[in-house]
């Protein structure tokens, strides 16, 4: 690795000491109601030499659960547990923003504490499955919000940041990626209303921009960062006009002077050099499957100020040593990303331990 990922950085109002950050990665290992606990504060402590740690996904509302066990940020139990992991990151020296994830049509009622059908800009099922208690379902066709449901949902948002401030966190992160719901407004097979917030690349980037809006006036832009993921097909989206759109999207939220934007890059390189040249602040840059060797290699370009990593992240507790000493890596193991106990969640070895 070289110097360029080890210098000192601002990201919002915090001194970062570093240019990695832990990418949000979903677990479904929260307690009964999505309420964090002491085990996942443990999880999170233990990479908190990441610096910046990004959660997983915590839905702003019942209506934002897709899938089990997953955390959520919106009432006062779930303050309470993320109050803890909050805590444990930064008595161990790490920054916390929970991302706020509404999964959209991606979901299933079983997975939901009220049962309702999924919402999504239009009535459009997605392909695929999706994991319940009772074991894989099809995901079922969703229903189009309102106009007025699209409001509160927005006022979802604001509130669960309020909270994810109370609960001590850092800042906020809002996923407009991935295929969930502020990405399903974005793309055009997923998009299909013919009101404002539909058919011009400017309506169907209005909800993302107004969800950033809502968020950056409550807790302050500089706690505020957006994730993003052109032409991601993840989740059964597909995107026809994706410079056109993200250079819109970008342009537009880069008058917020959010703390980042947080980019997933799937190998548009042209792309990227125009959001970056948009971007007025931090730009965090994440590539899936990334080899060691280039880890650092966006930063060293200039395309990226923080390159955030996941899978590594998740085995190595301690990345920042492993990297920067040139020590091995322990292998991610698939089969307990989701769910489980500490297998594969807090019992991956430290270089001190091994």
């Amino acid at each position: 690795m070289t110097d360029t990922l080890f210098a000192p950085t601002r990201v919002g109002r915090l001194d970062l000491t570093h240019r990695l950050a832990m990418a949000p990665m979903t677990r479904s290992r929260s307690g009964a109601g999505g309420v964090p606990t002491e085990h996942n504060a443990e999880y999170y402590a233990q990479r908190a030499s990441l610096g910046l740690l990004i959660s997983e996904g915590a839905q702003p509302s019942p209506d934002g659960q897709g899938y089990p066990l997953t955390p959520g940020i919106h009432d006062q139990a779930q303050v309470a547990g993320w109050q803890l992991v909050a805590d444990a990151v930064h008595a161990a020296a790490g920054h916390l923003f929970i991302q706020l994830m509404h999964v959209g049509r991606i979901s299933h009622p079983d997975n939901t504490p009220h049962g309702r059908p999924p919402v999504a800009p239009s009535a459009v099922r997605p392909a695929g499955i999706m994991f319940t208690a009772t074991g894989p379902q099809e995901m079922p066709e969703p229903r189009a919000l309102e106009l007025d449901e699209i409001a509160q949902t927005i006022e979802d948002f604001r509130l669960a940041a309020v909270m994810a401030i109370a609960a001590g966190a850092d800042g906020v992160e809002i996923h407009a990626a991935n295929g969930y719901l502020a990405h399903q407004f974005l793309a055009g097979n997923t998009n299909r209303r013919t009101d404002r917030y539909g058919g011009s690349v400017e309506n169907r980037a209005r909800f993302a921009i107004e969800v950033a809006a809502a968020v950056a006036a409550e807790i302050g832009a500089d706690r505020t960062g957006l994730r993003i993921s052109p032409g991601n097909p993840f989740n059964d989206v597909a995107e026809d006009d994706i410079h056109a759109t993200y250079q819109y999207l970008v342009g537009e939220l880069a008058q917020l002077e959010l703390a980042y934007l947080h980019v997933v890059h799937i190998g548009d390189t042209e792309l990227l050099r125009s959001l970056r040249e948009l971007w007025p602040t931090s730009l965090i840059v994440n590539r899936a499957g990334r080899p060691r060797e280039e880890i650092a290699g966006d930063v060293e370009r200039g395309l990226a100020d923080i390159a955030s990593v996941a899978a590594l992240a998740l085995a190595n507790p301690d990345l920042v040593e492993r990297l920067r000493t040139g020590a091995a890596l322990n292998e991610p193991d698939p089969a307990t990303f989701y769910g489980g106990t500490e297998q594969g969640y807090t019992d991956y070895p430290t270089l001190v331990a091994a």
